[in-house]
């Protein structure tokens, strides 16, 4: 039976292809970049502008005056092209894309490397750089080397402090951080259909950091249900015996909670190794740590207690926000002593909103601790946001059991 890359592409794996691009985004630092391709171009012609969308959350709000003008510039774009435009506070532009925009079957493209992330639908959704983007918004299609798949296998099911992000960290050190350079990493196997959507998308969006073109489950019945809450009946992608060229097993069941360590993703260890570090910041947040879940997850830990560092707090959406104000969740974690700011990326690219000094050291519930990311000079370990909740509280790196 065929990968689910190679039934959505409708060729084998090496081939090249010519597909139309089902949707397609950018955010306002590719966007920037994307425009000035597109002029360059010359031809005029934006297609499809209902499936293009422009998608502010890096930088938001802007934090200088040329960020003010160039993001300024991009609103005077979208207004010109019909685009589909979300400004300031929607939020993180693959979490925007996940909330009923992105289908089962779709070839979805984004400017940023994390677009892999919306493969949690069973769609193939990859990044592109700039100038593609640019020939996209022209001609609204691009080309693919179909990749080949590693099949990531799953039984069991997560119990105590695990969470997804352990287990896409397990993924990553197993595979290395070019352990599967273009290449689609299939999520399948019994224990998947234990994970719900905010699971599955921590997991395609962290296959980048192995090398991978993307990221995938097939659609089932927990994609069939989220959709069904926006409005959407969308098709089941049945699976059977794949032909994955490499596999790998984890069993959900003995997940333990995890470390990245800096300044690498894939130098991994449980947190118990590292337990007692202290730490001068703790971040959750960012397309990977920033849904609803997660908040939530956070503030069952902290609730009536007070954290010992700073804590700062960025959802990954409006929508995300506006949940956890009505459900009690975002006053658990204000009350807490966690500082919340506007939806977005917040201080994941060392933009602002929680940028971190010259040898501080920071637990995140991001992607990616290189060098530098966050501030020069400090050091990022990555983490569950459960595992994130007991280090605010103890001030020092812990375990989600060792708060409890």
């Amino acid at each position: 039976m065929n990968t689910l890359s190679e039934e959505i592409l409708g060729a084998p794996a090496g081939s090249y292809v010519d597909r139309p691009v089902d949707r397609a985004y950018v955010h306002d630092g590719t966007g920037v970049l994307a425009r000035a391709a597109w002029e360059e171009i010359g031809t005029g012609r934006f297609t499809d502008p209902d499936r293009k969308y422009l998608i502010f959350d890096h930088i938001v709000p802007a934090n200088t005056s040329v960020t003010a003008d160039l993001q300024h510039e991009l609103r005077a774009f979208a207004r010109r092209t019909g685009m589909q435009f979300h400004d300031v506070g929607s939020g993180v532009c693959h979490q925007v894309m996940a909330e009923g925009r992105a289908l089962p079957g779709e070839v979805i493209v984004g400017a940023d490397s994390h677009t892999c992330t919306l493969g949690a639908f069973g769609a193939f959704a990859t990044g592109v750089g700039a100038t593609d983007m640019a020939g996209i918004w022209a001609t609204g299609e691009t080309w693919f080397l179909v990749p080949e798949t590693t099949g990531v296998l799953f039984e069991g099911e997560l119990s105590g402090g695990a969470e997804a992000k352990d287990v896409a960290l397990a993924v990553v050190g197993a595979l290395g951080m070019d352990g599967a350079t273009y290449r689609a990493l299939e999520f399948a196997g019994e224990g998947a259909a234990s994970l719900s959507i905010a699971d599955r998308l921590t997991l395609c969006n962290m296959a980048v950091e192995t090398g991978a073109k993307t990221g995938m489950f097939r659609s089932d019945a927990v994609t069939r249900a989220y959709l069904a809450s926006f409005g959407l009946d969308t098709p089941l992608q049945p699976g059977g015996t794949q032909r994955y060229s490499a596999e790998i097993s984890i069993d959900l069941s003995a997940q333990e909670p995890l470390l990245a360590l800096p300044p690498r993703v894939d130098t991994v260890c449980p947190v118990a190794e590292k337990e007692g570090l202290s730490v001068d910041q703790v971040f959750l947040g960012t397309c990977t740590g920033g849904r609803y879940q997660d908040l939530e997850r956070f503030a069952a830990i902290v609730r009536g207690k007070t954290v010992a560092v700073r804590t700062v707090v960025v959802p990954a959406s409006r929508a995300v926000l506006l949940r956890a104000a009505a459900t009690g969740v975002l006053s658990d974690l204000v009350e807490a002593g966690c500082a919340v700011a506007t939806p977005g990326c917040g201080p994941c690219l060392g933009a602002h909103m929680g940028v971190i000094g010259e040898g501080e050291v920071c637990l995140s519930t991001a992607n990616r601790n290189f060098r530098n990311r966050m501030g020069v000079g400090g050091e990022i370990y990555l983490a569950s946001p459960s595992t994130a909740a007991a280090t605010a509280l103890a001030g020092a790196i812990c375990s989600p059991e060792g708060c409890q």
